[in-house]
């Protein structure tokens, strides 16, 4: 086999296969992706059992028990074998987790999300850490962001997650929404619950989170530039007033830009560097907080949808949540299957509106309300007027 043949080409199935293709190919993307936030590589059978299961030849459970397998019977060890193992079988396990909607928004949910990624791995697999850590950091030179105390992990996470759903997005416009988000992940990674692992459960989380609220997520960021993500990390929460650095979240804001509005921002992981050589650091062009813009000068913004429909819906909903009666009298709407199926669905379906009750679609007191996604688009079309 060629050495271009042993990598799969994610691109050409996401443009040319069929649904459940792009599907499994998008989350092979960024399962094998995030591998390089700890320097590990997959292995030629990974790639390949990966392909197998993209083309639907073998189910994601098939393919996990076959990378399983493969290293139980595996008789001959070469250097650098544990890594290859950690990284193939964690690699099907996020695969795993990302081509299953079902999501836990809650402390219970993100251990079970380390669980299941470490499952096999590591013997604390969902457990949090009962020490103490520092980490020495590249983009620090050798200098440690400080991390939570290991007796708060629990009432901190909690507590983060609290804010987080009780925050108010309903004034926000899209930028600041962005910006939200990334503060909010910064947060919640620098608890830091995990020994090890932390960064790659932390993703996983926050792209099941951010598709319940309504966002497409761009995996090819995860798959490309996945080191990149956790130096930004870094930078979101290193202080060091001595020096005369201070927390500096627009490595960050950059990397939730291009995520989630497809935008095109620089994302160079030696523009971090805290002191590093003059080549390395950022050009005076590219300190614009949010430089805009894509190959074609243009900025693709997800948070627009050219469906009158949906506009009308969304601007009926506003920060209430409303039965289906109720949003048809705010509509002056009689026919309720039109409503459905032009209002409603498509709306729900591009991630605008979401149920209150979204585990019992037939609660007898359903009602619907506006993503965070949907409350952005809102807040553009309310500042338009």
């Amino acid at each position: 086999m060629d050495e271009k043949d042993l990598y799969i080409n994610f691109d050409e199935y996401i443009r040319q296969g069929e649904t459940q293709q792009i599907e499994r190919a998008e989350a092979w993307r960024v399962a094998i992706g995030l591998q390089a936030v700890d320097g590990l590589k997959t292995s030629e059978y990974l790639q390949d059992t990966a392909r197998r299961n993209i083309e639907g030849e073998i189910t994601i459970d098939e393919a996990r028990e076959l990378v399983k397998q493969y290293y139980v019977k595996k008789t001959a060890h070469d250097e650098g074998d544990e890594d290859t193992e950690e990284a193939d079988r964690v690699s099907s396990n996020i695969s795993k987790l990302l081509q299953t909607d079902a999501f836990t928004y809650s402390v219970a949910g993100l251990s079970a999300i380390h669980r299941a990624i470490f499952e096999g791995v590591f013997k604390h697999a969902g457990r949090f850490r009962d020490y103490d850590i520092s980490k020495k950091e590249w983009v620090l030179q050798g200098d440690s962001v400080l991390y939570g105390r290991w007796q708060d992990l629990r009432m901190t996470i909690e507590y983060d997650l609290e804010q987080e759903h009780q925050f108010n997005y309903f004034a926000l416009n899209k930028d600041q929404v962005v910006e939200h988000l990334a503060k909010f992940v910064a947060g919640l990674w620098q608890i830091h619950p995990f020994g090890e692992g932390n960064t790659r459960t932390t993703a996983v989380f926050i792209i099941k989170y951010l598709r319940s609220q309504g966002f497409d997520v761009n995996n090819e960021l995860f798959e490309r530039h996945s080191w990149y993500f956790r130096n930004a990390l870094v930078r979101a929460n290193y202080r060091n007033l001595k020096k005369g650095i201070n927390y500096e979240s627009i490595f960050l804001v950059r990397f939730f830009r291009n995520l989630l509005l497809g935008e095109n921002n620089t994302l160079k992981n030696r523009y971090m560097m805290i002191v590093g050589p003059e080549e390395w650091k950022m050009p005076e062009s590219e300190k614009i907080p949010y430089k805009l813009g894509t190959s074609t000068g243009q900025v693709q913004d997800k948070l627009q949808t050219s469906n009158y429909n949906i506009i009308s819906l969304i601007k009926v909903i506003r920060d209430k949540q409303l039965s289906v009666k109720e949003m048809m009298n705010g509509l002056n709407l009689k026919g309720r299957d039109n409503f459905l199926n032009l209002y409603l669905t498509p709306s729900i379906a591009e991630g605008y509106v979401s149920l209150l009750y979204p585990d019992k679609p037939r609660h007898p007191r359903q009602k619907y309300l506006l993503t965070v996604k949907g409350l952005a688009l809102f807040n553009e079309l309310i500042a338009g007027e």
